[in-house]
């Protein structure tokens, strides 16, 4: 089932989502690449910092959301682009694409089912002595996960949200198993990061602007406000607001930084 994003609602928390793309893009040494692309740049906001970092580059922003490229388009000096990542990682037989340098996608793999067999194909979209870089979230097994799980298994749920998308991830042993198969240098780490939220209901904020967002949007008008009522209450419960009403969500990030066989790139 297809839905859609919310830019502003997304960038809610602008600075804490954007603090794993800075963590991830300090584990990249690359000096002066030529092409960067983003796959999944979402507002673009942190896409800019690759314009920032690489002023030469030509830089290009790819999402599969026409509301979040929309809203990247108010960022001047890059491309962007409305394309699906699976197609744009496609094989170019006739080498009519311009090989990247530097290749990064951030909190995106998770929303592909086959992400972990598709490093394969990006891999070949980078040059020789370029980099591959992305970020994808580790606590699927944490209740602001979990108890969307729980409630969408239930009818009348069920039957209305069963074919939706859910976001998920491998360990980081196992992203990294793949690129040193490819021949590539791999840099795999997780952290989790301590958010300190506040609102009545921060938690739900975050996670229905991501990854509860395509459950939401599949329930019906009739239905989705006493899904969210529950999903609200059971939040709340899981992460409680201490005296002072701050609310703290733990979040576990996973990244990987993997350098490509040859070339000469001229590390920084």
């Amino acid at each position: 089932m297809s839905h859609t994003w919310d830019p502003d609602r997304y960038l809610a928390y602008a600075d804490e989502r954007g603090r794993p793309f800075v963590d991830l893009l300090a584990r990249v040494h690359a000096e002066r690449p030529h092409v960067v692309v983003d796959l999944g740049c979402g507002p673009g906001n942190l896409t800019a910092l690759l314009a920032d970092r690489w002023a030469g580059a030509r830089v290009t922003g790819i999402d599969s959301s026409p509301e979040m490229i929309d809203a990247a388009r108010e960022i001047d000096g890059i491309a962007w682009e409305v394309a699906d990542l699976r197609e744009w990682a496609r094989p170019d037989p006739l080498a009519l694409r311009a090989p990247v340098d530097v290749l990064v996608s951030n909190a995106t793999l998770q929303w592909l089912p086959d992400h972990l067999e598709l490093l394969p194909a990006l891999v070949d979209r980078v040059a020789p002595g370029g980099w591959l870089a992305f970020q994808v979230p580790g606590n699927f097994g944490e209740p602001s996960h979990t108890i969307r799980t729980d409630i969408a298994g239930r009818e009348p749920y069920a039957a209305h949200v069963r074919d939706v998308a859910v976001p998920a991830s491998h360990e980081p042993a196992d992203y990294l198993r793949v690129l040193l198969d490819l021949g590539c240098e791999v840099d795999a780490w997780e952290t989790t990061y301590l958010h300190v939220l506040a609102g009545p209901d921060p938690v739900f904020d975050w996670v229905s602007g991501t990854g509860a967002r395509p459950t939401l949007q599949a329930l019906p008008d009739d239905l989705r406000p006493l899904f969210e009522e529950e999903f609200r209450e059971l939040l709340r419960e899981a992460y409680p607001a201490d005296p002072s009403g701050r609310v703290v969500l733990p979040f576990r990030r996973i990244f990987v930084v993997a350098r490509k066989p040859g070339g000469v790139t001229v590390d920084a």
